[in-house]
C-alpha cells in the first residue's frame, strides 16, 4: 500500500470517528427522556431563582436565568388576573 492510501484510510478512520461522535452527541440531545431531564432542572431552578427573588437573594446574574424568572413572574400574574376577573364577573 503506498503512503497516500494509507494517509487516505487514516484520514477515513478520523471522520468516521468523528462522525460517529456527533451522531451520538445529537442523538443524545433528542432523546425525549434527556429533553424531560433538562426541562425539569431547568424549571426546578427557575422556580429556586423566583423564590430567591421574593427572599431578597434578588436577580439571577446570568442571563437566561433572569429570563425564566421574568416569564415565571409573569405567568403568576396573568394567572392572578384571569382568576380576579372570573371572580368579578360571578358578582
Amino acid at each position: 500500500m503506498s503512503t497516500k492510501e494509507t494517509q487516505l484510510q487514516e484520514e477515513l478512520a478520523q471522520a468516521r470517528a468523528e462522525l460517529a461522535s456527533t451522531v451520538d452527541e445529537l442523538s443524545g440531545h433528542l432523546d425525549p427522556r434527556a429533553q424531560a431531564s433538562r426541562f425539569a432542572a431547568s424549571t426546578k431552578q427557575a422556580a429556586t431563582d423566583t423564590a430567591g427573588l421574593f427572599t431578597g437573594d434578588g436577580m439571577p446574574r446570568q442571563e437566561h436565568r433572569a429570563r425564566n424568572v421574568k416569564v415565571l413572574v409573569g405567568a403568576g400574574v396573568a394567572v392572578l388576573a384571569l382568576g380576579l376577573r372570573a371572580v368579578l364577573r360571578k358578582r
